[in-house]
């Protein structure tokens, strides 16, 4: 059933909480704008097309996040207790493999990369959710959930133009949960282990990072790129367990 947020007085941790996300509103607007045309369009190393699917190996590695959306979305059925976010954030995986796929089909036309963006933004959303009212409050991931979804959609389009948002909303986000993940459980918590899920996404990273790197390392088997893909939906990978049926022995 939906819930109304409530407006009783602020907790100590949801104080803390208003003040890093009004540092990073104001870095979102007052920072220097980045202009994407400016920006590197980044080269994908493998180019390669197998059963006629161009960029094959980046286009569909991206079925792991919809492997692992669907698999949560069934976790979440069997559960009443979920985390604030859960729901958003498989359906953001979901749509992070229908967006980014599109992408990977035309990397050349950095106008698909809003598509992949948006995907990503609700799944971030979704996660911030879970991590604030994991480790904070209901209501706290509850506002979050509604705050970044909103941020992290409009710093998408606006990327288009001004990148210095979406920096923001990603990094700055993900300094957050890191935050959090350091945090102590609140009573009655599930349980997500955050600190998973960011270790994932830091793999992610870096796999990104080292896209030409790996594809020579590993005789042209595979790419970084194509590994980053795998190892971000894996992030999902700790929510997907801690949803798991406890009456199971």
């Amino acid at each position: 059933m939906p819930r109304r947020l409530s407006f009783g007085a602020l907790q100590a941790r949801e104080g803390y909480l208003v003040g890093a996300i009004a540092v990073l509103t104001l870095t979102a607007c007052l920072a220097p704008p980045l202009p994407a045309v400016a920006w590197h369009i980044p080269h994908f190393v493998d180019g390669r097309t197998w059963l006629g699917v161009p960029n094959a190996g980046d286009v569909l590695s991206n079925l792991a996040f919809l492997a692992m959306g669907v698999w949560g979305s069934e976790r979440l059925r069997a559960r009443h207790d979920a985390p604030v976010g859960a729901s958003w954030f498989f359906v953001g995986l979901i749509l992070t493999c229908l967006g980014s796929g599109f992408y990977h089909l035309d990397p050349d036309m950095p106008q698909r990369l809003v598509a992949d963006r948006l995907g990503m933004a609700v799944a971030f959303a979704g996660f911030l959710g879970i991590a604030a009212s994991e480790r904070i409050s209901v209501r706290a991931g509850e506002a979050l959930l509604v705050l970044m979804m909103i941020a992290g959609l409009l710093a998408a389009w606006v990327a288009r133009d001004n990148l210095t948002p979406w920096v923001v909303v990603q990094f700055g986000g993900m300094a957050l949960a890191v935050g959090l993940a350091l945090t102590r459980p609140r009573p009655g918590a599930l349980g997500v282990p955050l600190g998973g899920v960011i270790f994932f996404y830091v793999l992610a990273k870096l796999f990104e990072l080292g896209d030409v790197i790996v594809f020579d390392a590993t005789a042209h088997i595979v790419s970084g790129h194509t590994l980053k893909h795998l190892a971000a939906a894996m992030a999902a990978w700790p929510v997907v367990r801690a949803l798991r049926d406890r009456t199971i022995s």
